[in-house]
Protein backbone atom coordinates (compact mmCIF):
# COMPACT_ATOMS: atom_id res chain seq x y z
CA UNK A 1 0.00 0.00 0.00
CA UNK A 2 2.74 2.10 0.77
CA UNK A 3 4.54 1.50 -2.38
CA UNK A 4 1.16 2.49 -4.11
CA UNK A 5 0.77 5.79 -2.06
CA UNK A 6 4.10 6.46 -2.93
CA UNK A 7 3.64 6.35 -6.83
CA UNK A 8 0.65 8.23 -6.88
CA UNK A 9 2.75 10.98 -4.75
CA UNK A 10 5.16 10.91 -7.20
CA UNK A 11 2.54 10.98 -10.65
CA UNK A 12 0.70 13.94 -9.07
CA UNK A 13 3.74 15.56 -8.43
CA UNK A 14 4.98 15.49 -12.16
CA UNK A 15 2.18 16.27 -13.54
CA UNK A 16 1.50 19.42 -11.40
CA UNK A 17 4.83 20.21 -12.75
CA UNK A 18 4.02 19.48 -16.05
CA UNK A 19 0.88 21.76 -15.61
CA UNK A 20 3.33 24.50 -14.13
CA UNK A 21 5.91 24.66 -17.16
CA UNK A 22 3.17 24.50 -19.82
CA UNK A 23 1.37 27.36 -18.06
CA UNK A 24 4.94 29.05 -17.57
CA UNK A 25 5.67 29.21 -21.03
CA UNK A 26 2.19 30.21 -22.13
CA UNK A 27 2.47 32.76 -20.20
CA UNK A 28 5.31 34.50 -22.12
CA UNK A 29 4.54 33.43 -25.27
CA UNK A 30 2.81 35.41 -28.12
CA UNK A 31 1.07 33.05 -30.79
CA UNK A 32 0.00 35.69 -33.15
CA UNK A 33 3.39 37.31 -32.54
CA UNK A 34 5.25 34.14 -33.41
CA UNK A 35 3.26 33.79 -36.23
CA UNK A 36 3.30 37.37 -37.90
CA UNK A 37 7.22 37.02 -37.61
CA UNK A 38 6.63 33.45 -39.31
CA UNK A 39 4.43 34.96 -42.37
CA UNK A 40 7.20 37.54 -43.03
CA UNK A 41 10.12 35.37 -42.67
CA UNK A 42 8.60 33.00 -45.03
CA UNK A 43 7.48 36.23 -47.63
CA UNK A 44 7.60 36.75 -51.26
CA UNK A 45 9.18 39.88 -50.02
CA UNK A 46 12.11 38.19 -48.73
CA UNK A 47 12.66 36.32 -52.34
CA UNK A 48 13.20 32.73 -50.58
CA UNK A 49 16.25 34.27 -48.47
CA UNK A 50 18.70 33.11 -50.62
CA UNK A 51 22.44 34.24 -49.23
CA UNK A 52 23.51 35.54 -52.66
CA UNK A 53 20.78 37.57 -52.92
CA UNK A 54 19.73 41.17 -51.62
CA UNK A 55 17.02 40.11 -49.29
CA UNK A 56 18.91 38.12 -47.33
CA UNK A 57 20.02 41.52 -45.93
CA UNK A 58 16.19 42.17 -44.61
CA UNK A 59 16.15 38.71 -43.03
CA UNK A 60 19.38 39.22 -41.23
CA UNK A 61 18.48 43.04 -39.89
CA UNK A 62 14.84 41.56 -38.85
CA UNK A 63 16.69 39.03 -36.46
CA UNK A 64 19.04 40.95 -35.29
CA UNK A 65 15.91 43.70 -34.44
CA UNK A 66 14.21 40.83 -32.44
CA UNK A 67 17.28 40.02 -30.34
CA UNK A 68 17.73 43.58 -29.23
CA UNK A 69 14.14 44.26 -29.14
CA UNK A 70 14.17 41.73 -26.62
CA UNK A 71 17.48 42.31 -24.62
CA UNK A 72 19.44 39.48 -25.99
CA UNK A 73 23.11 41.27 -25.72
CA UNK A 74 25.96 41.63 -27.93
CA UNK A 75 28.62 38.83 -28.29
CA UNK A 76 32.08 40.75 -27.92
CA UNK A 77 33.67 40.12 -31.18
CA UNK A 78 30.56 40.18 -33.37
CA UNK A 79 30.05 43.29 -35.24
CA UNK A 80 26.39 44.81 -33.27
CA UNK A 81 24.58 41.13 -33.61
CA UNK A 82 25.77 40.11 -36.65
CA UNK A 83 29.53 38.06 -37.10
CA UNK A 84 29.91 39.10 -40.65
CA UNK A 85 31.55 36.33 -42.71
CA UNK A 86 33.94 37.05 -46.45
CA UNK A 87 31.62 34.78 -49.02
CA UNK A 88 32.77 34.14 -52.66
CA UNK A 89 31.30 33.44 -55.06
CA UNK A 90 32.58 31.31 -57.33
CA UNK A 91 31.51 30.48 -60.88
CA UNK A 92 32.25 27.70 -63.09
CA UNK A 93 34.99 28.52 -65.80
CA UNK A 94 33.73 29.23 -69.33
CA UNK A 95 36.53 26.33 -70.79
CA UNK A 96 38.16 23.84 -68.18
CA UNK A 97 40.83 21.24 -68.94
CA UNK A 98 43.32 18.93 -67.07
CA UNK A 99 45.88 17.09 -68.99
CA UNK A 100 47.69 13.94 -67.88
CA UNK A 101 50.02 12.59 -70.50
CA UNK A 102 47.64 11.87 -73.94
CA UNK A 103 44.58 12.01 -71.66
CA UNK A 104 42.19 15.42 -71.91
CA UNK A 105 39.42 15.34 -68.96
CA UNK A 106 36.75 18.68 -69.84
CA UNK A 107 34.74 20.87 -67.06
CA UNK A 108 31.35 18.96 -66.36
CA UNK A 109 31.91 15.79 -67.95
CA UNK A 110 34.99 13.89 -65.72
CA UNK A 111 36.39 17.49 -64.32
CA UNK A 112 34.93 19.78 -61.87
CA UNK A 113 37.01 23.19 -61.33
CA UNK A 114 35.85 24.08 -58.03
CA UNK A 115 37.86 27.38 -57.25
CA UNK A 116 40.64 29.43 -58.51
CA UNK A 117 41.08 32.13 -61.01
CA UNK A 118 41.95 31.74 -64.95
CA UNK A 119 44.96 29.52 -65.27
CA UNK A 120 47.17 27.98 -67.47
CA UNK A 121 50.34 25.74 -66.80
CA UNK A 122 52.08 22.22 -66.98
CA UNK A 123 53.76 21.98 -63.64
CA UNK A 124 55.60 18.48 -61.47
CA UNK A 125 52.53 16.14 -59.51
CA UNK A 126 52.74 15.29 -56.17
CA UNK A 127 50.27 12.41 -54.77
CA UNK A 128 50.02 12.67 -50.91
CA UNK A 129 47.68 9.80 -49.65
CA UNK A 130 44.69 12.37 -48.61
CA UNK A 131 46.42 15.73 -48.04
CA UNK A 132 46.37 15.84 -44.07
CA UNK A 133 49.21 17.93 -42.42
CA UNK A 134 51.00 14.12 -41.82
CA UNK A 135 50.83 13.54 -45.38
CA UNK A 136 53.44 16.59 -46.21
CA UNK A 137 55.95 15.36 -43.69
CA UNK A 138 59.21 15.27 -45.91
CA UNK A 139 57.85 16.20 -48.71
CA UNK A 140 58.12 19.56 -50.83
CA UNK A 141 55.33 20.73 -52.79
CA UNK A 142 56.37 24.10 -53.70
CA UNK A 143 55.64 24.89 -57.18
CA UNK A 144 54.03 21.17 -57.72
CA UNK A 145 50.33 20.15 -58.02
CA UNK A 146 49.59 18.01 -55.07
CA UNK A 147 46.77 15.03 -55.58
CA UNK A 148 44.95 13.43 -52.93
CA UNK A 149 42.20 11.24 -52.45
CA UNK A 150 39.30 12.78 -51.77
CA UNK A 151 37.67 13.19 -48.38
CA UNK A 152 39.33 11.03 -45.34
CA UNK A 153 39.42 7.65 -44.16
CA UNK A 154 35.94 7.44 -42.07
CA UNK A 155 34.56 10.98 -43.37
CA UNK A 156 33.22 10.09 -46.29
CA UNK A 157 29.95 12.34 -46.38
CA UNK A 158 28.91 15.14 -49.03
CA UNK A 159 29.12 17.59 -45.95
CA UNK A 160 32.82 15.85 -45.02
CA UNK A 161 33.79 15.99 -48.32
CA UNK A 162 33.04 20.05 -48.79
CA UNK A 163 34.30 20.65 -45.47
CA UNK A 164 37.16 18.75 -46.22
CA UNK A 165 38.38 20.09 -49.17
CA UNK A 166 38.28 23.32 -48.15
CA UNK A 167 41.37 22.76 -45.19
CA UNK A 168 43.37 21.10 -48.24
CA UNK A 169 43.17 23.78 -50.36
CA UNK A 170 44.24 26.00 -47.45
CA UNK A 171 47.09 23.61 -46.55
CA UNK A 172 47.97 23.28 -50.09
CA UNK A 173 48.25 26.99 -50.55
CA UNK A 174 50.38 27.17 -47.37
CA UNK A 175 52.98 24.65 -47.97
CA UNK A 176 53.29 26.45 -51.70
CA UNK A 177 51.59 24.24 -53.74
CA UNK A 178 50.25 25.73 -57.70
CA UNK A 179 47.12 23.72 -57.81
CA UNK A 180 45.40 20.87 -55.53
CA UNK A 181 43.28 17.71 -57.31
CA UNK A 182 41.26 15.44 -55.22
CA UNK A 183 40.72 12.45 -56.95
CA UNK A 184 36.62 11.78 -56.71
CA UNK A 185 36.39 7.98 -56.06
CA UNK A 186 34.10 7.69 -53.50
CA UNK A 187 30.61 5.90 -53.52
CA UNK A 188 28.77 8.28 -51.23
CA UNK A 189 28.30 10.84 -53.84
CA UNK A 190 27.09 10.09 -57.27
CA UNK A 191 29.30 12.14 -59.77
CA UNK A 192 26.55 12.78 -62.13
CA UNK A 193 24.91 14.20 -58.54
CA UNK A 194 27.81 16.28 -57.93
CA UNK A 195 28.19 17.60 -61.49
CA UNK A 196 24.73 18.67 -61.54
CA UNK A 197 25.43 20.58 -58.18
CA UNK A 198 28.86 22.33 -58.54
CA UNK A 199 28.85 22.65 -62.11
CA UNK A 200 27.36 26.24 -61.19
CA UNK A 201 27.75 28.62 -59.09
CA UNK A 202 28.85 28.43 -55.91
CA UNK A 203 29.67 30.20 -52.51
CA UNK A 204 32.34 29.52 -50.16
CA UNK A 205 33.97 31.21 -47.66
CA UNK A 206 36.84 33.20 -48.83
CA UNK A 207 40.35 31.78 -48.03
CA UNK A 208 41.96 33.89 -50.54
CA UNK A 209 40.99 37.18 -49.13
CA UNK A 210 45.07 38.21 -50.18
CA UNK A 211 43.49 38.18 -53.81
CA UNK A 212 45.76 34.86 -54.45
CA UNK A 213 44.25 31.43 -55.32
CA UNK A 214 45.18 28.28 -57.08
CA UNK A 215 43.22 25.78 -58.77
CA UNK A 216 41.40 23.53 -57.07
CA UNK A 217 39.51 20.24 -58.80
CA UNK A 218 37.82 17.01 -58.58
CA UNK A 219 38.67 14.58 -60.87
CA UNK A 220 36.41 11.50 -61.50
CA UNK A 221 38.74 8.59 -60.76
CA UNK A 222 35.89 5.70 -59.58
CA UNK A 223 38.85 2.55 -60.07
CA UNK A 224 41.80 4.79 -58.89
CA UNK A 225 43.20 4.27 -61.99
CA UNK A 226 44.64 7.66 -62.71
CA UNK A 227 45.81 8.03 -58.97
CA UNK A 228 47.67 5.15 -59.13
CA UNK A 229 49.39 5.40 -62.47
CA UNK A 230 50.02 9.21 -60.67
CA UNK A 231 51.94 7.25 -58.39
CA UNK A 232 54.05 4.54 -59.62
CA UNK A 233 55.59 8.17 -61.73
CA UNK A 234 53.42 7.53 -65.14
CA UNK A 235 51.89 10.82 -65.12
CA UNK A 236 54.72 13.16 -64.26
CA UNK A 237 53.24 16.52 -64.56
CA UNK A 238 49.81 17.71 -65.43
CA UNK A 239 48.61 20.56 -67.51
CA UNK A 240 45.73 22.55 -66.05
CA UNK A 241 43.80 25.30 -69.01
CA UNK A 242 40.61 27.42 -66.79
CA UNK A 243 39.31 30.37 -68.81
CA UNK A 244 36.36 32.66 -67.52
CA UNK A 245 36.27 31.56 -64.20
CA UNK A 246 33.99 33.96 -62.40
CA UNK A 247 34.42 34.89 -58.33
CA UNK A 248 32.78 37.74 -56.73
CA UNK A 249 33.34 38.44 -52.91
CA UNK A 250 29.84 38.83 -51.05
CA UNK A 251 30.11 39.26 -47.05
CA UNK A 252 27.33 37.01 -45.22
CA UNK A 253 25.87 37.10 -41.87
CA UNK A 254 25.44 35.27 -38.56
CA UNK A 255 22.94 36.60 -36.61
CA UNK A 256 24.03 36.18 -32.90
CA UNK A 257 23.13 37.34 -29.41
CA UNK A 258 23.40 35.74 -25.71
CA UNK A 259 21.15 35.88 -22.50
CA UNK A 260 23.19 35.68 -19.10
CA UNK A 261 22.33 32.75 -16.96
CA UNK A 262 21.70 33.30 -13.14
CA UNK A 263 23.68 30.73 -11.71
CA UNK A 264 27.20 31.98 -10.62
CA UNK A 265 28.85 28.99 -12.05
CA UNK A 266 27.03 27.88 -14.51
CA UNK A 267 26.74 31.47 -16.25
CA UNK A 268 30.28 30.20 -17.69
CA UNK A 269 28.25 27.46 -19.51
CA UNK A 270 26.35 27.99 -22.42
CA UNK A 271 23.62 26.25 -24.29
CA UNK A 272 23.42 26.79 -27.57
CA UNK A 273 20.00 27.64 -29.52
CA UNK A 274 20.80 27.56 -33.42
CA UNK A 275 18.82 27.15 -36.99
CA UNK A 276 19.68 28.34 -40.44
CA UNK A 277 17.49 31.22 -41.96
CA UNK A 278 18.61 31.06 -45.44
CA UNK A 279 16.67 29.04 -48.13
CA UNK A 280 17.28 28.32 -51.93
CA UNK A 281 15.64 31.42 -52.80
CA UNK A 282 14.03 31.59 -56.98
CA UNK A 283 14.21 29.21 -58.85
CA UNK A 284 12.33 26.97 -61.80
CA UNK A 285 8.43 27.86 -61.75
CA UNK A 286 5.76 25.50 -60.66
CA UNK A 287 2.55 24.43 -62.37
CA UNK A 288 1.33 27.73 -60.80
CA UNK A 289 3.98 29.79 -62.15
CA UNK A 290 5.67 30.02 -58.65
CA UNK A 291 9.14 30.71 -58.72
CA UNK A 292 10.00 32.00 -55.22
CA UNK A 293 10.57 29.21 -52.86
CA UNK A 294 9.85 30.55 -49.81
CA UNK A 295 11.00 27.98 -46.68
CA UNK A 296 8.17 28.28 -44.02
CA UNK A 297 9.58 24.71 -43.12
CA UNK A 298 13.07 24.71 -44.23
CA UNK A 299 13.37 26.67 -41.93
CA UNK A 300 11.48 30.04 -41.21
CA UNK A 301 9.93 27.74 -39.02
CA UNK A 302 13.14 27.14 -36.96
CA UNK A 303 14.34 30.66 -37.14
CA UNK A 304 10.90 32.08 -35.29
CA UNK A 305 11.81 29.18 -32.74
CA UNK A 306 15.09 30.77 -31.83
CA UNK A 307 13.55 34.08 -31.99
CA UNK A 308 11.04 33.11 -29.53
CA UNK A 309 13.40 31.15 -27.63
CA UNK A 310 15.00 35.04 -27.21
CA UNK A 311 12.29 36.64 -26.02
CA UNK A 312 11.28 34.07 -23.49
CA UNK A 313 14.96 33.41 -22.17
CA UNK A 314 14.93 37.39 -21.67
CA UNK A 315 11.96 37.39 -19.82
CA UNK A 316 12.87 34.13 -17.88
CA UNK A 317 17.05 33.66 -17.27
CA UNK A 318 17.91 30.06 -16.66
CA UNK A 319 20.72 29.09 -14.48
CA UNK A 320 23.29 28.61 -17.95
CA UNK A 321 23.57 31.15 -20.25
CA UNK A 322 21.92 30.87 -23.40
CA UNK A 323 23.64 31.58 -26.76
CA UNK A 324 21.34 32.40 -29.39
CA UNK A 325 22.55 31.92 -33.49
CA UNK A 326 20.64 32.31 -37.00
CA UNK A 327 23.01 30.62 -39.40
CA UNK A 328 23.30 32.02 -43.03
CA UNK A 329 23.99 29.62 -45.82
CA UNK A 330 23.09 26.48 -44.86
CA UNK A 331 21.82 25.83 -47.79
CA UNK A 332 25.16 26.40 -49.68
CA UNK A 333 27.16 23.78 -47.70
CA UNK A 334 26.86 24.59 -43.56
CA UNK A 335 29.14 27.63 -44.68
CA UNK A 336 27.72 29.86 -41.67
CA UNK A 337 27.99 27.03 -39.08
CA UNK A 338 31.28 26.25 -40.33
CA UNK A 339 32.56 30.05 -39.69
CA UNK A 340 31.20 29.78 -36.55
CA UNK A 341 32.68 26.43 -35.40
CA UNK A 342 35.68 27.89 -36.75
CA UNK A 343 35.50 31.10 -35.81
CA UNK A 344 34.12 31.02 -32.37
CA UNK A 345 32.69 34.10 -30.55
CA UNK A 346 31.99 32.01 -27.23
CA UNK A 347 34.67 29.35 -26.15
CA UNK A 348 33.70 26.29 -27.60
CA UNK A 349 34.77 24.28 -24.31
CA UNK A 350 31.98 26.17 -23.18
CA UNK A 351 28.96 25.55 -25.27
CA UNK A 352 27.91 22.28 -23.45
CA UNK A 353 25.24 21.46 -26.17
CA UNK A 354 23.46 22.64 -28.96
CA UNK A 355 19.62 22.23 -29.59
CA UNK A 356 19.67 23.00 -33.42
CA UNK A 357 16.64 22.95 -36.07
CA UNK A 358 16.50 22.34 -39.63
CA UNK A 359 13.48 21.02 -40.85
CA UNK A 360 12.40 19.47 -44.65
CA UNK A 361 8.50 18.92 -43.91
CA UNK A 362 6.57 17.09 -41.61
CA UNK A 363 3.78 13.87 -42.07
CA UNK A 364 2.68 13.63 -38.04
CA UNK A 365 1.75 16.60 -35.97
CA UNK A 366 1.74 14.46 -33.00
CA UNK A 367 5.53 13.93 -32.51
CA UNK A 368 8.15 15.68 -32.64
CA UNK A 369 11.14 14.10 -34.60
CA UNK A 370 14.98 14.63 -32.93
CA UNK A 371 17.71 13.35 -35.18
CA UNK A 372 20.41 12.45 -33.07
CA UNK A 373 17.58 11.40 -30.46
CA UNK A 374 19.46 8.06 -28.43
CA UNK A 375 22.89 9.38 -28.53
CA UNK A 376 23.30 11.88 -25.53
CA UNK A 377 22.40 12.31 -21.93
CA UNK A 378 19.77 14.75 -21.64
CA UNK A 379 17.02 12.56 -24.31
CA UNK A 380 14.24 12.08 -21.58
CA UNK A 381 14.35 16.35 -20.91
CA UNK A 382 13.62 16.04 -24.29
CA UNK A 383 10.49 13.48 -24.25
CA UNK A 384 9.35 15.09 -20.84
CA UNK A 385 9.44 19.01 -22.69
CA UNK A 386 7.52 17.98 -26.02
CA UNK A 387 4.87 15.80 -23.81
CA UNK A 388 3.77 18.78 -21.93
CA UNK A 389 2.45 20.01 -25.81
CA UNK A 390 1.06 16.14 -25.97
CA UNK A 391 3.81 15.51 -28.48
CA UNK A 392 5.95 12.35 -28.48
CA UNK A 393 9.72 12.47 -29.15
CA UNK A 394 10.99 9.99 -31.76
CA UNK A 395 14.54 9.63 -33.26
CA UNK A 396 15.60 9.24 -36.83
CA UNK A 397 13.08 6.92 -39.01
CA UNK A 398 15.67 7.33 -41.94
CA UNK A 399 18.73 7.10 -41.04
CA UNK A 400 19.64 5.89 -44.98
CA UNK A 401 19.26 9.59 -45.58
CA UNK A 402 22.19 10.90 -43.35
CA UNK A 403 20.39 13.88 -42.30
CA UNK A 404 22.48 13.73 -39.16
CA UNK A 405 25.72 15.14 -40.80
CA UNK A 406 23.59 17.14 -43.17
CA UNK A 407 22.74 19.54 -41.15
CA UNK A 408 24.27 22.63 -39.33
CA UNK A 409 24.72 20.74 -35.79
CA UNK A 410 27.27 18.30 -37.72
CA UNK A 411 29.54 20.91 -37.62
CA UNK A 412 29.38 21.22 -33.61
CA UNK A 413 28.63 17.68 -33.32
CA UNK A 414 32.96 17.56 -35.01
CA UNK A 415 34.11 19.57 -32.22
CA UNK A 416 32.65 17.47 -29.37
CA UNK A 417 29.61 19.31 -28.54
CA UNK A 418 26.19 17.28 -28.10
CA UNK A 419 24.03 18.19 -31.05
CA UNK A 420 20.80 16.78 -31.68
CA UNK A 421 18.37 18.95 -34.77
CA UNK A 422 14.87 18.82 -32.92
CA UNK A 423 12.38 18.53 -36.03
CA UNK A 424 9.04 18.54 -37.21
CA UNK A 425 7.56 15.56 -36.58
CA UNK A 426 7.81 13.05 -39.79
CA UNK A 427 7.88 9.14 -39.54
CA UNK A 428 9.52 8.56 -43.07
CA UNK A 429 10.85 11.07 -45.55
CA UNK A 430 8.04 10.04 -47.69
CA UNK A 431 5.88 12.15 -50.76
CA UNK A 432 4.42 14.01 -48.14
CA UNK A 433 7.61 15.68 -46.90
CA UNK A 434 9.20 15.77 -50.54
CA UNK A 435 6.05 17.80 -52.07
CA UNK A 436 7.26 20.73 -50.53
CA UNK A 437 10.70 20.24 -49.59
CA UNK A 438 12.99 22.77 -51.29
CA UNK A 439 9.57 23.38 -53.72
CA UNK A 440 7.52 26.99 -54.11
CA UNK A 441 4.69 25.09 -52.33
CA UNK A 442 6.88 25.09 -48.89
CA UNK A 443 4.81 28.59 -47.35
CA UNK A 444 3.18 29.64 -44.25
CA UNK A 445 -0.11 29.33 -45.61
CA UNK A 446 -0.41 25.33 -46.12
CA UNK A 447 1.32 24.93 -42.72
CA UNK A 448 -0.44 23.27 -39.64
CA UNK A 449 0.24 26.86 -37.38
CA UNK A 450 -1.88 25.12 -34.47
CA UNK A 451 1.22 22.68 -34.63
CA UNK A 452 3.82 25.15 -35.54
CA UNK A 453 2.59 26.96 -31.90
CA UNK A 454 3.20 23.45 -30.15
CA UNK A 455 7.02 23.14 -31.64
CA UNK A 456 7.61 26.30 -31.06
CA UNK A 457 6.61 26.09 -27.13
CA UNK A 458 8.18 22.65 -27.15
CA UNK A 459 11.65 23.48 -28.29
CA UNK A 460 11.63 26.73 -25.28
CA UNK A 461 10.95 24.55 -22.73
CA UNK A 462 13.31 21.24 -23.95
CA UNK A 463 15.80 24.14 -23.87
CA UNK A 464 15.14 25.32 -20.15
CA UNK A 465 15.39 22.27 -19.27
CA UNK A 466 18.54 21.31 -20.77
CA UNK A 467 19.63 25.25 -19.40
CA UNK A 468 18.93 23.90 -15.68
CA UNK A 469 19.75 20.69 -15.45
CA UNK A 470 22.24 19.96 -12.60
CA UNK A 471 24.20 17.52 -14.86
CA UNK A 472 25.89 18.58 -18.23
CA UNK A 473 24.99 16.59 -21.31
CA UNK A 474 27.40 13.80 -22.36
CA UNK A 475 27.39 11.58 -25.62
CA UNK A 476 26.11 8.16 -25.38
CA UNK A 477 29.18 6.18 -24.68
CA UNK A 478 30.48 4.60 -27.75
CA UNK A 479 29.23 7.45 -29.81
CA UNK A 480 31.41 8.32 -32.96
CA UNK A 481 31.70 11.79 -31.34
CA UNK A 482 32.52 10.77 -28.15
CA UNK A 483 36.34 11.44 -28.08
CA UNK A 484 36.01 14.93 -29.95
CA UNK A 485 34.16 15.60 -26.82
CA UNK A 486 36.80 14.25 -24.34
CA UNK A 487 39.35 16.36 -26.10
CA UNK A 488 37.18 19.74 -26.19
CA UNK A 489 36.41 18.89 -22.74
CA UNK A 490 39.57 18.10 -21.24
CA UNK A 491 38.12 14.96 -20.24
CA UNK A 492 40.77 12.85 -21.55
CA UNK A 493 42.37 10.26 -19.09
Amino acid sequence: MRFKITLAALAMTFCAQAQGDKERIEQHFNEKEAISNFRYLASDELMGRDPIRPEIDAASRFIAEQFWKYGARELEGADAYYQKIPFRLSGPPKTGTLSLGEQNFVQGEDLLVLDGIDYSGSHEIIVLGYGLESDYEGKDVEGKIVVTNIGEPGKLSPSDLFAGGRKKLALAKAKGAVGLIEIFNVPTLPWQMATNFLNRAQLTIDANQDGKSIPYLWLKDPNNELINAMGKGEYKSAEIEIQGKVNRSIIGKNVVAYIEGTDPQLKNEYVMLSAHYDHVGVGRPNAEGDSIYNGARDNAVGTVAVIKAAKYFAENPPKRSILLCAWTAEEKGLLGSAFFADNPLVPLNQVIYNLNIDNGGYNDTSIITVIGFGRTSVDPLIAEATEVFGLKTIGDPSPEQGLYDRSDNVNFARKGIPSPTFSLGFTAFDEEITRHYHQPSDEVDNFDLDYAVKYWKSYILTAEKIANNAERPQWQEGDKYEEAAKELYGLKD
